[in-house]
């Protein structure tokens, strides 16, 4: 049995070892609003895939075309069975309902560490910013570092963030990037710190500046997400 949540996925769940964000572009605002309403209808009508698979959660880009899915697998192992047992039917089934679907990319990740919402903030996100951040092949083995430095950038931000519940950082295993799955309170909180002085996210700090020059970041590419669709085994 399938049953939708409107609760987002908690990326510091201990249980998750291989977190999976894929993208799909499907062109227009009411092409993401049927593609989500077909994936709900395909994945409501079948059993829950396996044990493996913990949760899976769907995004409708800012962008009016994308569509940007997170599945939370114990292991790889679990996401590659159903691959080969379950998932074909599944896209049948919604390409049939949204012809035309392009299917970008998928990134297989390990959760590195979290600025998790505070004790107690019960607040819900209202927008979602996935922020990628590529690094030059020789720079991988920096990426944990890199993240770190933004961690800490954080913490000691005198400016502050009142608008962000929690920023979750993912190194991807092909060793390319890092993903900072941001949850902010709204977009207009996420807009008043691009607004602050300095450059984007972080106060012109010492700190801040370490982590935007840093060596090997080739660039960052950020898009915004809204939380549509949260389905989990019953």
């Amino acid at each position: 049995m399938t049953r939708r949540t409107a609760a987002h996925p908690d990326p510091t769940d201990p249980r998750v070892g291989a977190p999976f964000f894929s993208t799909w572009r499907v062109g227009t605002p009411e092409r993401q609003r049927l593609t989500a309403e077909a994936i709900a209808r395909t994945w409501e009508r079948q059993p829950w895939p396996t044990d493996g698979l913990l949760s899976y959660h769907v995004y409708l880009g800012r962008d009016g075309s994308t569509v940007m899915h997170h599945s939370q697998w114990a292991g790889e192992q679990d996401y590659e069975a159903f691959v080969r047992t379950r998932r074909q039917e599944r896209v049948d089934e919604i390409d049939t309902a949204v012809p035309g679907i392009e299917r970008l990319r998928l990134d297989r990740y390990r959760h590195h560490r979290s600025r998790a919402r505070a004790v107690g903030d019960t607040r819900v996100p209202g927008l979602i910013v996935a922020v990628r951040i590529d690094f030059d092949p020789a720079a991988a083995d920096e990426r944990a570092h890199w993240a770190d430095l933004v961690l800490k950038a954080l913490e000691d931000d005198p400016v502050g963030h009142r608008g962000l519940i929690g920023a979750h950082f993912h190194l991807s295993t092909d060793g390319g990037h890092v993903l900072n799955y941001a949850e902010w309170e709204s977009e207009r909180a996420y807009d008043e710190v691009l607004a602050a002085p300095g450059e984007g996210i972080g106060a012109p700090t010492e700190q801040w500046e370490r982590v935007r020059t840093y060596p090997g970041v080739q660039g960052f590419t950020v898009t915004r997400y809204e939380h549509a669709l949260g389905l989990l085994p019953g």
